[in-house]
């Protein structure tokens, strides 16, 4: 199979979808990979490293899309990439369709078949190739966070660790995922006083097991979030429904019971948020203001740290890429139902659930694409 993989294109979006390791892997299986001219360079991956992986450079994105059967990307396609798609290439990639239904009309327009990273799924429940963006954003969100708690930044002035005689930063994270369980960690670390909301009980039992000398738990009802809220310096939003939209948790109400300065970090913004009064903001102006209390909202946390996290993307996402060269993604899919869980379009239908019903679509059962 011919394998593209374009530079990224979505503003600060410093990742790649193919590392060298990855080219050498797919070269040695007998595939073509094609990597536009400098796509590596924002991760600190040469030219010259993929080439001597035995990938071919190309010029642009017009080449990478007009020659490749599979394109591999970071983020979703940007409207200029979603018009070069054609009908029967295969995307592989992150999507987050729920919240997007400009994106998803373009792609079921394009005729192409799009396998997003964010819905394939493992035996044990997880994803896997969510997993490893959501450990990276979990990790960044208390330090985006501390860093927007300065003053100089709108924050209300307090220091995460607090020093002695004063005392630390109250931190809330809502959720208790992957995403959750790091930021609170990170957050701990920092000598912040955390806790933890779920509504899942036997994960803060885990929780609780785990790390109960590092952070406390809470039960995710609506009455302790607004209690918690109240009291907090910084809550982190860290929510996720698969392939749906991402519940509203802290409401525009709830705002004025904060203190003044108090920083809102949404690591769901690709699912649309879990505060009513997020919007997606970008590296370059990362902070806005809305009744005093301070939003970081940038959809592409992992990005800041891009040679960390596209290694990190990199080593979940080959398995997956190599399967579907390998084999043809129909064929990928039936041998692993995991991967085809992944499969949110095809020739101009959606073909995941969760997805059709975020966007009030119908959705061509599995079985059917598969058969």
């Amino acid at each position: 199979m011919r394998i593209g993989c374009p530079t990224e294109i979505k503003p600060q979006e410093f990742r790649v979808g193919i590392t060298p390791n990855a080219a050498r892997e797919a070269v040695s299986h007998g595939h073509e990979v094609l990597v536009q001219k400098g796509a590596g360079e924002g991760a600190g991956f040469t030219d010259a490293a993929y080439e001597e992986a035995g990938a071919r450079l190309v010029e642009n994105a017009e080449a990478i899309f007009g020659e490749a059967e599979m394109v591999v990307k970071v983020k979703e396609p940007q409207a200029g990439e979603r018009k070069m798609l054609s009908e029967g290439q295969l995307l592989f990639t992150y999507l987050h369709l729920a919240p997007d239904p400009t994106q998803t009309d373009d792609l079921l327009a394009s005729g192409a078949t799009c396998i997003a990273y964010e819905t394939v799924t493992d035996a044990r429940g997880g994803l896997p190739l969510l997993a490893p963006m959501s450990e990276v954003a979990g990790r960044l969100a208390p330090q985006m966070g501390a860093w927007t708690l300065q003053k100089a930044n709108g924050g209300r002035g307090v220091l995460m660790g607090g020093v002695p005689g004063v005392t630390p930063a109250n931190v809330a994270v809502i959720g208790g995922g992957v995403v959750g369980t790091h930021a609170a960690r990170i957050a701990a670390g920092m000598g912040a006083d955390v806790t933890v909301l779920d509504r899942s009980l036997p994960r803060l039992r885990q929780l609780d097991e785990m790390f109960s000398r590092d952070f406390n738990t809470r039960y995710a009802s609506g009455g302790n979030i607004a209690e918690i809220v109240a009291e907090a310096d910084m809550v982190i939003g860290a929510v996720l429904i698969p392939g749906a939209a991402a519940p509203k948790l802290v409401t525009r109400d709830m705002l004025s019971t904060m203190k003044p300065g108090a920083v809102l970090v949404d690591v769901a913004i690709d699912q649309g948020g879990c505060f009513e009064t997020s919007k997606p903001t970008t590296h370059e102006n990362p902070v806005y203001d809305v009744d005093g209390i301070m939003h970081y909202c940038v959809a592409n946390m992992p990005g800041a740290v891009a040679r960390s996290s596209t290694i990190a993307l990199g080593n979940a996402t080959m398995p997956f890429m190599l399967a579907l060269a390998d084999a043809g993604w129909k064929a990928a899919c039936r041998a692993d139902p995991h991967l085809a869980q992944g499969l949110n379009v095809h020739a101009g239908r959606i073909t995941n659930a969760p997805v059709a019903q975020a966007l009030g679509r119908d959705a061509l059962a599995l079985s059917d694409v598969l058969a």
